[in-house]
């Protein structure tokens, strides 16, 4: 539960084709209403990057047909003044302004902007929404951390392995990280079959005050020692450690096949070096798997490597040089806490999610415009006068 009351267990809601990942083809919407009359798009800003995605929908999934991203570090100094910095939101700002041309240039109609961590913990968070609102026109919600769980489940979904009984999906963020206990075993019919639409069960998740900016913040930067590092684990183990033993409790000793799936720039990142990409391609780390001895390769070669080398790999650069030790003791705390034979990569998440609920919400919307003019035609009406509410 957090700190609004709200719980995402069970409230994954609708779900996304079995299997299915997005971007492909399945069918065409010519002719039909619903998510086939908008041009969608999803835009999230978190502790240290700002993202979009602007998606036509396409079969059962969608589309991208554009995308921005940029790291703005929001968060920055967040953890020792409790305040989001004016050049922190000066640079959020003018990301959110080329987001929201973005949009208008691509005939957006349905969308939404949220915000994480950074704005929820900032004592001045609200003010900084009102300021975006009045610059650049557009309303950011700041979501619970419920939701943000939810949205990244519904948004990887598809990418998690049913032929096993578990899985954690986590998130590792600049001011949190979020783990969700899921089973996947559960919404199969009785008779053994996956149903159409497939949506795991959360069983439990928690919300950890620790991302990339605030542990590198905590433990030195760019520049950290061996025992630095080691601190750096410890620091993270601490804090899952409570849910460690409820996920433990929950299953009652029974050893379950399970996997891990993470959805971060921590994991695509190590994904990339792991492929030895000379440039980061989405098309070869989203669904990738790398097995623990992989990532206790990569991740072990990673920290060993001086600051002006972490800057030379391509799949780093310098904006991330000072951030991806933190994800990977975060990693490590996890792997430890929950050893797992491989694990997923996933370069999706939020703003996938997003665009599913949208897409979702605008099917609903567009069934009951038609149910409303069923109900007319029985009743001798003819359809036109004023339309129906969007409500």
């Amino acid at each position: 539960m957090d700190r609004t009351g709200a719980t995402p267990r069970d409230a994954a809601n609708g779900g996304v084709a079995a299997g299915e990942p997005y971007g492909k083809r399945k069918g065409r919407g010519q002719g039909r209403r619903g998510r086939w009359e908008h041009v969608f798009a999803a835009l999230d800003l978190g502790t240290n990057n700002c993202r979009l995605l602007v998606a036509r929908p396409e079969g059962e999934t969608f589309r991208v047909i554009d995308a921005f991203s940029r790291i703005v570090r929001l968060g920055e100094g967040l953890a020792a003044t409790g305040r989001l910095s004016e050049a922190a939101m000066d640079r959020a700002v003018e990301a959110l302004a080329i987001c929201a041309d973005k949009m208008a240039r691509q005939g957006v109609t349905r969308g939404r902007a949220i915000a994480t961590e950074a704005c929820r913990l900032a004592g001045n968070g609200p003010d900084f929404a009102d300021r975006v609102r009045r610059e650049t026109g557009l309303e950011l919600d700041i979501i619970t951390n419920a939701e943000e769980a939810r949205l990244a489940v519904t948004g990887c979904a598809a990418l998690l392995d049913r032929a096993c009984e578990r899985a954690l999906v986590f998130d590792i963020g600049g001011g949190s990280t979020e783990l969700i206990w899921l089973d996947l075993a559960g919404r199969r019919t009785p008779d053994g079959r996956e149903p159409r639409f497939w949506q795991p069960r959360i069983l439990d998740w928690v919300s950890l005050p620790c991302g990339v900016v605030t542990l590198s913040e905590q433990f030195g930067g760019i520049d950290v020692s061996p025992d630095g590092y080691v601190s750096m684990v410890g620091h993270v183990s601490a804090l899952l450690e409570p849910f460690r033993q409820r996920c433990a409790e929950m299953e009652g000793g029974e050893d379950r096949q399970m996997h891990l799936l993470g959805t971060s720039g921590t994991v695509t990142t190590l994904a990339g070096m792991h492929l030895r990409l000379p440039r980061y391609q989405r098309h070869r780390v989203d669904g990738l798997w790398m097995s623990d001895a992989d990532l206790a390769r990569v991740t072990g070669r990673l920290v060993k490597l001086p600051p002006a080398l972490r800057v030379a790999e391509p799949c780093i650069g310098e904006d991330r040089a000072d951030l991806v030790i933190a994800g990977c003791a975060i990693l490590d705390a996890l792997r430890e806490a929950w050893p797992a034979p491989r694990l997923r990569v996933a370069d999706r998440g939020l703003r996938e999610g997003m665009l599913y609920a949208l897409m979702r919400k605008a099917d609903r919307e567009g069934g009951r415009r038609r149910s409303r003019r069923g109900r007319s035609r029985r009743r001798g009406g003819k359809g036109g006068g004023i339309p129906p509410s969007d409500a």
